[in-house]
């Protein structure tokens, strides 16, 4: 796409349907989606959000960019005190995660990195996040949707799951994956225009 009187290709690293929806709300269409190969698995002892921005920094590094390239990549983990709960393996894992959710506060940590051929720039947004107390008849038919599938933590806020949620602190697009705000505050600074910019 033409940006700013130059050619500027934008890549998305990440298969996620949800951050090529949030990226269209602010206008822009990834030229190109090239999700990269990256082992999360997270460290001995790691944080959750020293977690979260290593491994958005790890896709972003392995993706190549060239001159007029932009390479935008993203991680969402889901954190309960210290723990870090990923994507779950199976509905058995699911669930634990949904009861230990229950009735409790946590965050959710979204990490974005932007790549160009001579910058990098990353930022990371905490969201709290409280479950209301959910009972096993709830997890069961929520289970049987599959939405659980694919997701860290084991739910979507944008999904069945919205039902167990009465409250967030922050922002509510970061929850889903990207947050909007801060990533077309990221694209400018890149030198990538979008929305009103054009």
């Amino acid at each position: 796409m033409r940006n700013g009187g130059r050619s500027v290709r934008l890549i998305l690293g990440s298969g996620s349907p949800r951050r090529l929806e949030l990226l269209a709300q602010l206008g822009a269409v990834p030229d190109e989606v090239r999700p990269p190969d990256v082992d999360e698995t997270p460290l001995k002892g790691e944080l959750p959000r020293d977690y979260c921005r290593r491994i958005a920094r790890a896709k972003a590094g392995a993706i190549s960019v060239e001159d007029g390239d932009l390479a935008l990549c993203a991680d969402t983990t889901v954190a309960l005190g210290r723990r870090i709960l990923g994507k779950p393996e199976g509905a058995g894992e699911a669930a634990a995660f949904l009861f230990a959710l229950s009735g409790r506060r946590h965050r959710v940590i979204t990490a974005i990195a932007v790549k160009t051929a001579d910058h990098f720039l990353e930022r990371d947004v905490v969201t709290a996040v409280r479950f209301k107390r959910i009972t096993d008849e709830e997890v069961n038919a929520y289970l049987a949707t599959g939405d659980w599938q694919g997701k860290a933590g084991g739910y979507a806020i944008q999904g069945p799951a919205g039902a167990f949620i009465p409250w967030i602190q922050g922002s509510f697009s970061a929850v889903m994956g990207l947050p909007v705000c801060e990533t077309a505050q990221l694209l400018r600074a890149a030198g990538y225009r979008i929305g009103a910019a054009q």
